[in-house]
């Protein structure tokens, strides 16, 4: 039989490890919030297009074509490990830059840059201005571009150039859409 002390030490024993347990798996106290890190870009947005976006995904589409020559047709695409693994980076480097283009307060054009090449893209600061009124709108069309690269990634992994291709069109259909929102709304020229 028991002590009427040993049952209080068995009962302050257990409500201790209790309180033990439940302490460790809902500290009480948390480490306070290490404030953000600032970006400082230093690029444009349109530099980015320009300097890092564009040129990669043009080696990607690029990397499966038919070429007319003097001698026929020759047929591109990657075949060799090398040739996957160079492909990759591209496409890597496509998948990266989406995040480049959410940085807030990011300028769009350097001062005095010209950003139409055909007359229906709008200004700088009128591109600006619409990203900054539909911010939302322009996260989801940069997380799109973002996610028909990683489907390039997938294609590239597998070595599969119809889904190459495919993820190829993915991307040039996410690039089109923000750009017809955000740098040529107005254009009503076909596509």
């Amino acid at each position: 039989m028991f002590k009427p002390s040993d049952l209080r030490l068995k009962l302050l024993a257990g409500s201790l490890a209790s309180a033990s347990l439940l302490m460790a798996c809902n500290p009480a106290t948390t480490e306070p919030a290490a404030p953000p890190v600032p970006f400082k870009p230093v690029a444009t947005l349109q530099e980015i297009m320009t300097s890092i976006i564009d040129p990669n995904i043009d080696f990607v589409w690029n990397s499966v074509s038919s070429v007319s020559t003097a001698s026929g047709t020759e047929e591109r695409q990657p075949h060799t490990d090398e040739d996957w693994r160079l492909l990759r980076q591209h496409a890597l480097a496509v998948a990266e830059a989406a995040n480049l283009l959410l940085i807030e307060d990011r300028p769009i054009a350097a001062a005095n840059a010209v950003t139409s090449s055909g007359g229906a893209e709008l200004s700088a600061a009128a591109i600006k201005t619409l990203i900054t009124e539909h911010r939302q709108e322009f996260v989801q069309r940069t997380q799109s571009l973002q996610s028909a690269a990683q489907g390039l990634l997938v294609a590239i992994a597998a070595k599969n150039v119809e889904e190459l291709e495919k993820a190829g069109g993915e991307v040039e259909q996410a690039c089109e859409q923000c750009h017809s929102q955000f740098w040529y709304p107005g254009d009503v020229r076909p596509k």
